[in-house]
């Protein structure tokens, strides 16, 4: 009951809120003001009664739009100036906003409104923005939820979140530093996750002199280098963030300007959602082409025929693409009801409706859809909803669900753009947890056929990833997962790839594609199998995997381990590093992508010869964990035993057998392990050699009884 009351009492709070926001929006609507800027307050056209504004807002639509550009552009004092113009600041607000500009602020005396967003300490003191900031404000036309993106390069992942969700992207540029790099890369990461509207927001304009000569060189840029990006419009608007020029009302300082403002174009987009939960956006109204200095500006956002083959598109879509329901979760409150959560992602999904789960193949019918707020009949995009059905089957989180009559596709390989998001570089053979939507695989890059050049948007080559590098690869997961492309359906055309160790996000992907070879190739089922082998053979297969740095002893210790085995009549081979390079690996050199590449052929072939039923022994650097760890997943845990041989990198280069960090200490090779490329201990290895303690003798005897006693 006292809950109930303290509830009741935050609701009473929050309406004389509301209430006091509504008088304040009427009274400043009858005796307009003046700010400290010399502007005057947009006047928005507010209702009078708390009633009628909830009634306001229920019927309004909703836009998401980001800022994005280079670092000081002016992204955040424009979200702030907009929320200030649109009389979103309640007085406490306002009054903290002054003081802190005072504090932390960049603009002298003036209002800092790039703190209103910038939340974060790191942010106010460097005067940068570092996570994603996301704003509601709200005029008396529509709703707005805004995300103000960073511009520092290493920030690019905080943009790509933001944008993933964005109707229209507000892409600002400095007038007096015209286009960059990073501005180049927004643009493109915009096309990228499907925003096709953009506004060139020309920032700055007051520090140039609201000079239309150079609002049109940027425009002119800005046009050519978009052409391949496929926008579906451009509308370019010169504006000063600070001053307010061009923000809500038609700036005096551009008379040669007759486009739109900015809030005015916010305002008459008109975005309409499709089945899968994107959005198409088209205007209320076609804006004239105005030419400065011989070139064209302002392009006509839409027409007539854009709008109808956007609603073509649109009534294609929801007949043609598939529902796609990813389970999230199994619901199981007790013995008697068993249902599946989740969030229809496309399409829509009635009672009675025969449903697919993709994987197993298994179906049955709708029986109830279930909400919080009591039964539906029919479910459709965007809606969270738990699926009761007729029959028990076998699914869980993971699986995907879609009608019977329109089953998804499944692939193991497909082409993809990605974006990578980590320092650490992105390195084909490299395995890595793919997750999309709620399914989990392992994932590797198995080549990168080119990375974009973000400034010419030319195709390089590439082998590996860097940083905020975009390329288009190919990936292979361990398992069938249910895609589709990303221009089709969001939920199943993007994934991020995640460090198996750190759990970091390393990278997001858009699948343009499955190969065809991964519906061509199927495994052939063959009658002698691995235990059959072994049976013949008279033991198990195994593989033992030592590594250690170069000159460690790992080659005298498998040749040594070997001949014990042999002389016990037990069938052996080495895969040495130095002899597989002479032929299957001859290709490969010393570069962390080849050092790679070279682990994921060793550990293939090593799985071929178990399969056989033999005892590998491989003696190999291998230095990143990584790697090791995948060969033993491939391997499978109960056949690997990892083999630390621990001999200093001072011992070792006492040793030097082969001269190799001689050379590499002057500088004559320029990837040598332990030296000038890193090498990754194991931290659980099965067995663990010392180099200077140990006897070979001794290790060998104790290697031994592994394949004995077995």
């Amino acid at each position: 009951m006292a809950v109930q009351s303290e509830h009741h009492k935050n609701d009473q709070h929050k309406n004389e809120r509301l209430k006091m926001k509504v008088s304040s929006s009427a009274t400043s609507r009858k005796n307009p003001k003046r700010n400290q800027l010399g502007q005057a307050n947009l006047h928005l056209d507010r209702p009078a009664t708390i009633e009628d504004f909830l009634a306001e807002q229920h019927q309004q639509d909703l836009l998401r739009f980001i800022t994005c550009g280079s670092v000081d552009d002016g992204k955040s004092t424009l979200i702030g100036r907009l929320l200030w113009e649109a009389q979103q600041l309640f007085d406490d607000q306002l009054a903290a906003l002054q003081n802190e500009s005072k504090k932390y602020g960049t603009q002298g005396q003036e209002i800092d409104f790039a703190l209103l967003v910038d939340g974060l300490s790191a942010e106010r003191e460097q005067g940068i923005t570092i996570d994603v900031a996301y704003r509601f404000f709200a005029t008396s036309k529509r709703k707005f939820i805004v995300a103000d993106t960073p511009g520092h390069e290493q920030y690019t992942r905080n943009m790509v979140t933001g944008a993933s969700t964005a109707d229209v992207a507000v892409l600002l540029v400095d007038a007096r530093a015209g286009l960059l790099t990073q501005t180049r890369r927004h643009a493109y990461l915009a096309s990228l996750v499907g925003i096709r509207h953009v506004v060139l927001a020309i920032n700055k304009m007051d520090l140039v002199g609201f000079v239309a000569q150079t609002y049109a060189s940027i425009c002119q840029a800005f046009e050519y280098f978009a052409k391949p990006l496929g926008f579906a419009s451009i509308t370019p608007i010169p504006l000063s963030a600070l001053k307010g020029d061009n923000i809500t009302q038609r700036s005096s300082n551009m008379p040669w300007y007759n486009g739109p403002t900015l809030i005015g174009y916010l305002e008459t987009v008109e975005t309409t959602e499709t089945v899968d939960g994107t959005h198409t956006t088209a205007t209320l109204s076609t804006h004239s082409t105005e030419t400065i200095g011989g070139m064209n500006t302002i392009e006509t956002l839409s027409s007539h025929a854009t709008r109808h083959a956007n609603a073509n598109a649109t009534t294609e879509r929801n007949t043609a693409y598939p529902m796609v329901f990813p389970v999230q979760w199994v619901n199981r409150p007790d013995a008697n009801f068993r249902g599946f959560s989740g969030t229809v992602a496309q399409g829509t999904i009635a009672v009675g409706d025969t449903i697919r789960v993709t994987a197993s193949g298994q179906t049955a019918n709708v029986a109830e859809i279930i909400t919080m707020d009591g039964q539906l009949n029919n479910a459709t995009t965007g809606q969270a909803v738990t699926l009761k059905l007729d029959r028990e089957i076998d699914a869980s989180r993971g699986d995907v669900i879609s009608l019977a009559q329109a089953p998804l596709e499944m692939t193991d390989q497909f082409e993809a753009t990605v974006v990578w998001l980590h320092a650490d570089a992105g390195l084909p053979g490299r395995h890595y947890d793919l997750k999309l939507a709620t399914q989990w695989a392992r994932a590797s890059i198995t080549q990168i056929k080119h990375r974009i050049n973000i400034n010419t948007l030319a195709h390089e080559a590439a082998t590996q990833m860097q940083l905020n590098d975009i390329a288009v690869c190919t990936i292979a997961t361990s398992k069938p997962i249910v895609f589709d492309r990303y221009t089709h359906c969001k939920t199943l055309g993007s994934f991020i790839l995640v460090d198996r160790f750190t759990h970091a996000t390393m990278g997001a992907g858009m699948i343009t594609h499955s190969m065809r070879r991964a519906q061509n190739v199927h495994k052939q089922s063959l009658t002698v199998t691995q235990v059959d082998r072994e049976r013949l053979n008279g033991h198990k297969g195994k593989v033992v995997w030592i590594t250690g740095l170069s000159g460690s002893g790992k080659s005298t210790l498998a040749n040594a381990l070997e001949i014990t085995l042999h002389e016990q009549g037990l069938r052996t081979y080495i895969l040495d590093g130095d002899n597989v390079r002479h032929g299957l690996n001859k290709d490969l050199g010393f570069t962390d992508a080849d050092r790679v590449e070279n682990i994921r052929r060793i550990a293939e072939v090593a799985k071929l010869m178990i399969d056989a039923g033999m005892i590998v022994m491989t003696a190999f650097i291998s230095p990143f964990r990584q790697e090791r760890e995948m060969a033993r997943e491939l391997i499978g845990p109960e056949n690997f035993i990892e083999v630390y041989v621990d001999t200093s990198l001072e011992v070792c280069e006492q040793r030097d057998v082969k001269g190799l960090y001689k050379k590499a200490r002057a500088g004559s090779i320029p990837n040598m392990t332990g030296i000038n490329s890193p090498y990754e201990a194991p931290e659980k290895p099965d067995y663990v050699v010392s180099g200077l303690a140990e006897s070979i003798e001794e290790s060998v005897t104790t290697l031994s009884r592994l394949f004995t006693d077995q």
